[in-house]
């Protein structure tokens, strides 16, 4: 089973809100997730980022892959270097 790190789209029309969730790759991006990690607010001012850090490395270590977007947030968030840094 592939495991993606992604972002689930919430919120109403033209006012999203993303949740960080762990899913299988084959399931639909608003679909069925393995769990929720993180949430990500776009429209906030400044944009609000808040990831569950232990359980994002414990993630990458199990060989979860983060889509590029997800890895700009772990990058800003400081995640992906303590990830880097453990690894």
């Amino acid at each position: 089973m592939a495991v993606r790190i992604r972002l689930r789209r919430m919120g109403a029309k033209k006012k999203p809100f993303y949740r960080v969730v762990v899913a299988d790759s084959r399931s639909p991006r608003d679909g069925r997730f393995i769990e929720e990690i993180g949430y990500y607010n776009p429209i906030s001012e400044p944009e609000e980022v808040k990831i569950d850090s232990e359980k994002a490395i414990s993630w990458l270590k199990k060989g979860a892959q983060p889509s590029d977007t997800v890895k700009y947030l772990l990058k800003k968030s400081g995640v992906y270097d303590l990830y880097l840094k453990n690894s």
